[in-house]
């Protein structure tokens, strides 16, 4: 006898990460219009607020002083500086996604991928990188999967192929740091 639970595969963070001018954005549109139950973290920046975004929708907007609160707290999974302003995953709605059973999509740059493995041990990473380069040694060695940006189409097939595999039951109570 088998219930649903069971069919389905356990919720998983898979982080997509990548060079700049790799492609995320655009294979990150695509794994959400053809897996829709993907759940995509909006990161939390304090820069300010471009017409047309909305809070909470493209960005969740947040006052420096609010921003570092958070990262002392260990709100934050990840975060980073980009010139004057920072940007970084929330981590308490990213957890109720995962403790819920929901998959989650997090895109993010190399080095926000290496800081989530530190925290989240059991993420599965997965490298997109452009044609004709390759990653080093050291870098390869950190993810799980490579896929290589030649047609988004065939990318995002490959990443609903893995975001819809059956994975481990990870053990998110290990969180580090």
């Amino acid at each position: 006898m088998s219930t649903d639970d069971e069919a389905r595969p356990a919720a998983r963070l898979t982080v997509l990460a990548g060079p700049s001018g790799s492609g995320r954005e655009s294979v990150v549109e695509l794994v959400r219009a053809r897996f829709p139950s993907v759940w995509i973290p909006v990161p939390a920046t304090t820069r300010p607020r471009r017409e047309p975004e909305t809070d909470g929708e493209q960005r969740v907007f947040l006052a420096p002083a609010e921003f570092e609160r958070r990262v002392a707290a260990g709100e934050l999974l990840e975060w980073s500086r980009i010139g004057a302003y920072r940007r970084g995953t929330l981590h308490p709605p990213l957890r109720a996604r995962l403790d819920a059973g929901q998959q989650v999509l997090l895109p993010l740059d190399v080095t926000g991928a290496r800081l989530v493995r530190q925290r989240l041990p059991d993420a599965r990473l997965v490298l997109l990188i452009p044609p004709g380069r390759r990653p080093d040694a050291a870098v390869a060695a950190a993810f799980a999967d490579t896929l290589t940006h030649d047609l988004t189409d065939r990318v995002a097939d490959e990443l609903v192929g893995l975001l819809g595999s059956t994975h481990p039951d990870p053990a998110w109570s290990r969180l580090r740091g």
